[in-house]
């Protein structure tokens, strides 16, 4: 799945892409749910700078690496639209003006935490939550029902069922995340590889190989 090309806006300046970041940082209110349905919803959506499908495959970039995922898919989007300078301008602004106010919320938490109409708000916030994540979800899928067009059903309830035999696995058995996403990497490699492909192009070799 390409970006629309009529819904592509031209690509931003330094200063556009760190404006970006610090309303997005300035927004993330929830958690790193929130923060990624605001990514989605800003680079896609919006300016169309990225597809879901493009997103999908940085994040699964990102999840093969150590550390916050939120940080490594700035890192790389950044990169994509700005260069190292994009890197450097799109992770201040992701973080600068959230971790400052985190801060004084948190000065300002320690002071009211126990009262009842905090912990009374904090229990309303956990459905929201729950629903924004629920949200990201359906995006994260939305490329592979997208996929059916392409490249079959078979491909959305492949990756429906290892889905679930995954997320069975951590409830079940407790296995951990990067057991989960290496297994998740080779049973893919088995699963989706295109093999196809691989055919279509032998076919123009061997006909060259008989001009020849």
């Amino acid at each position: 799945m390409s970006v629309d090309s009529d819904k592509q806006q031209p690509m931003p300046g330094a200063w556009r892409l760190l404006a970006i970041w610090a309303g997005i940082g300035l927004q993330s209110f929830g958690g790193g749910a929130s923060t990624t349905l605001l990514i989605q919803r800003t680079f896609i959506e919006r300016y169309g700078w990225l597809s879901y499908e493009e997103f999908n495959r940085l994040w699964n970039l990102c999840l093969l690496t150590p550390g916050i995922n939120l940080i490594a898919v700035t890192v790389l989007i950044g990169k994509k639209l700005g260069g190292t300078r994009g890197i450097i301008l799109s992770v201040a602004g992701l973080l600068l003006p959230s971790a400052s106010i985190t801060c004084l919320l948190a000065a300002l938490f320690l002071r009211i935490e126990h009262a009842a109409v905090v912990q009374a708000a904090l229990r309303g916030i956990v459905p929201a939550t729950a629903g924004i994540m629920a949200l990201v979800l359906v995006n994260f899928a939305r490329p592979l029902v997208q996929a059916r067009t392409a490249v079959g059903w078979w491909f959305v309830w492949v990756s429906a069922a290892l889905a679930a035999v995954f997320a069975f696995a951590i409830l079940a058995w407790n296995i951990s995340a990067i057991a989960i996403v290496l297994c998740a990497a080779v049973v893919g490699m088995f699963f989706f590889a295109p093999r196809a492909s691989r055919t279509n192009h032998a076919i123009p070799d061997a006909q060259t190989r008989g001009q020849q």
